[in-house]
Protein backbone atom coordinates (compact mmCIF):
# COMPACT_ATOMS: atom_id res chain seq x y z
CA UNK A 1 0.00 0.00 0.00
CA UNK A 2 1.07 3.58 -1.12
CA UNK A 3 0.22 6.54 0.76
CA UNK A 4 -0.57 10.41 -0.84
CA UNK A 5 -1.35 14.03 -0.15
CA UNK A 6 -4.14 15.55 -2.23
CA UNK A 7 -4.58 19.22 -1.63
CA UNK A 8 -7.89 20.87 -1.79
CA UNK A 9 -10.04 24.03 -1.01
CA UNK A 10 -12.30 22.67 1.87
CA UNK A 11 -15.19 24.71 0.81
CA UNK A 12 -14.84 23.07 -2.84
CA UNK A 13 -14.25 19.33 -1.70
CA UNK A 14 -12.73 18.82 1.95
CA UNK A 15 -12.74 16.42 4.61
CA UNK A 16 -16.03 17.36 6.14
CA UNK A 17 -17.37 16.30 2.28
CA UNK A 18 -16.48 12.89 2.87
CA UNK A 19 -17.13 12.34 6.50
CA UNK A 20 -20.96 13.28 5.36
CA UNK A 21 -21.10 10.38 3.12
CA UNK A 22 -18.45 7.68 4.53
CA UNK A 23 -19.94 5.22 2.17
CA UNK A 24 -20.08 7.26 -1.18
CA UNK A 25 -17.20 7.34 -3.14
CA UNK A 26 -15.94 11.06 -4.55
CA UNK A 27 -14.78 11.40 -7.36
CA UNK A 28 -11.32 13.48 -7.17
CA UNK A 29 -11.19 15.16 -10.70
CA UNK A 30 -9.87 18.09 -12.39
CA UNK A 31 -6.03 17.52 -11.90
CA UNK A 32 -4.43 19.55 -14.47
CA UNK A 33 -0.61 19.01 -14.06
CA UNK A 34 1.02 16.12 -15.98
CA UNK A 35 3.64 15.10 -12.88
CA UNK A 36 0.35 15.21 -10.46
CA UNK A 37 -1.38 13.27 -12.73
CA UNK A 38 1.07 10.90 -13.44
CA UNK A 39 0.82 10.10 -9.14
CA UNK A 40 -2.85 9.76 -9.56
CA UNK A 41 -2.38 6.91 -12.43
CA UNK A 42 -0.23 5.12 -9.59
CA UNK A 43 -2.58 5.00 -7.03
CA UNK A 44 -3.97 1.66 -6.50
CA UNK A 45 -6.88 0.66 -4.58
CA UNK A 46 -6.32 0.86 -0.67
CA UNK A 47 -4.17 3.47 -0.78
CA UNK A 48 -4.64 6.04 1.92
CA UNK A 49 -4.60 9.62 1.00
CA UNK A 50 -4.22 13.06 3.74
CA UNK A 51 -6.50 15.54 2.97
CA UNK A 52 -4.51 19.15 2.83
CA UNK A 53 -6.93 21.65 3.05
CA UNK A 54 -5.38 24.84 1.03
CA UNK A 55 -6.00 27.81 -0.23
CA UNK A 56 -7.84 28.47 3.04
CA UNK A 57 -7.91 30.32 6.20
CA UNK A 58 -6.47 26.88 8.33
CA UNK A 59 -4.24 25.52 6.00
CA UNK A 60 -3.27 22.18 6.93
CA UNK A 61 -3.85 18.15 6.89
CA UNK A 62 -7.17 17.62 8.00
CA UNK A 63 -7.84 13.66 7.69
CA UNK A 64 -7.46 10.63 5.78
CA UNK A 65 -9.30 8.93 2.85
CA UNK A 66 -8.46 5.95 0.59
CA UNK A 67 -8.68 4.80 -3.09
CA UNK A 68 -11.61 2.85 -3.78
CA UNK A 69 -11.49 3.24 -7.13
CA UNK A 70 -7.92 3.46 -9.28
CA UNK A 71 -7.14 5.97 -12.04
CA UNK A 72 -9.71 5.95 -14.81
CA UNK A 73 -10.18 8.61 -17.59
CA UNK A 74 -11.48 11.84 -16.07
CA UNK A 75 -15.08 12.33 -17.36
CA UNK A 76 -14.87 16.43 -17.15
CA UNK A 77 -11.91 16.59 -19.93
CA UNK A 78 -14.73 15.35 -22.19
CA UNK A 79 -17.40 17.86 -20.85
CA UNK A 80 -17.62 21.23 -23.03
CA UNK A 81 -19.70 23.09 -20.01
CA UNK A 82 -17.04 21.55 -17.33
CA UNK A 83 -14.41 23.82 -15.76
CA UNK A 84 -11.98 21.01 -17.02
CA UNK A 85 -12.90 20.15 -20.09
CA UNK A 86 -9.93 19.47 -22.17
CA UNK A 87 -10.76 20.06 -26.03
CA UNK A 88 -7.47 18.06 -26.80
CA UNK A 89 -8.48 15.19 -25.25
CA UNK A 90 -10.83 12.50 -26.52
CA UNK A 91 -12.01 9.02 -25.17
CA UNK A 92 -8.90 7.13 -27.24
CA UNK A 93 -6.44 9.14 -26.19
CA UNK A 94 -7.28 10.99 -22.69
CA UNK A 95 -4.97 13.46 -21.42
CA UNK A 96 -6.47 13.40 -17.72
CA UNK A 97 -7.12 10.47 -14.58
CA UNK A 98 -9.47 10.49 -11.83
CA UNK A 99 -9.85 8.26 -8.64
CA UNK A 100 -12.16 7.62 -6.18
CA UNK A 101 -11.95 7.95 -2.58
CA UNK A 102 -13.26 7.50 0.63
CA UNK A 103 -13.48 8.47 4.42
CA UNK A 104 -11.50 7.02 6.37
CA UNK A 105 -11.19 9.67 9.26
CA UNK A 106 -11.21 13.23 10.23
CA UNK A 107 -8.33 14.03 12.49
CA UNK A 108 -8.62 15.25 15.64
CA UNK A 109 -6.84 18.21 15.08
CA UNK A 110 -5.67 19.63 11.61
CA UNK A 111 -1.92 19.82 11.24
CA UNK A 112 -0.69 23.28 10.11
CA UNK A 113 2.11 23.18 7.38
CA UNK A 114 4.21 25.41 9.50
CA UNK A 115 4.19 22.48 12.06
CA UNK A 116 4.92 19.60 9.41
CA UNK A 117 7.69 22.17 8.44
CA UNK A 118 9.51 22.19 11.47
CA UNK A 119 9.21 17.74 12.23
CA UNK A 120 12.64 16.08 11.40
CA UNK A 121 12.05 13.21 8.95
CA UNK A 122 9.58 15.81 6.83
CA UNK A 123 12.65 17.82 5.19
CA UNK A 124 12.25 15.40 1.75
CA UNK A 125 8.33 15.80 1.58
CA UNK A 126 7.72 17.59 -1.29
CA UNK A 127 4.90 20.02 0.52
CA UNK A 128 7.30 21.27 2.81
CA UNK A 129 9.78 22.02 -0.01
CA UNK A 130 10.27 25.58 -1.34
CA UNK A 131 8.45 26.20 -4.53
CA UNK A 132 6.27 22.84 -4.73
CA UNK A 133 2.92 23.49 -6.16
CA UNK A 134 2.08 19.99 -6.64
CA UNK A 135 -1.49 19.28 -5.60
CA UNK A 136 -1.13 15.41 -5.60
CA UNK A 137 2.21 13.79 -3.91
CA UNK A 138 3.24 11.18 -2.54
CA UNK A 139 4.32 10.38 0.78
CA UNK A 140 6.96 7.83 2.03
CA UNK A 141 5.57 5.42 4.74
CA UNK A 142 8.01 7.17 7.25
CA UNK A 143 6.85 10.49 6.44
CA UNK A 144 3.12 9.46 6.48
CA UNK A 145 4.29 7.51 10.84
CA UNK A 146 5.92 10.69 11.40
CA UNK A 147 2.91 12.89 10.24
CA UNK A 148 0.04 10.14 12.27
CA UNK A 149 2.48 10.62 15.34
CA UNK A 150 1.36 14.38 15.62
CA UNK A 151 -2.43 13.50 16.07
CA UNK A 152 -2.19 9.63 17.79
Amino acid sequence: MAHWLMKTEPDECGIDDFAKAPDTPITWDGVRNYQARNFIKEMAVGDEVFIYHSSCKHIGIAGIVKVVKAAYPDPAQFNPKSAYYDEKSSVEKPRWQSVDLSFVRKLPRLIPLDELKTLPGLEDLALVKRGSRLSVMPVSNEQWQIILEQVN
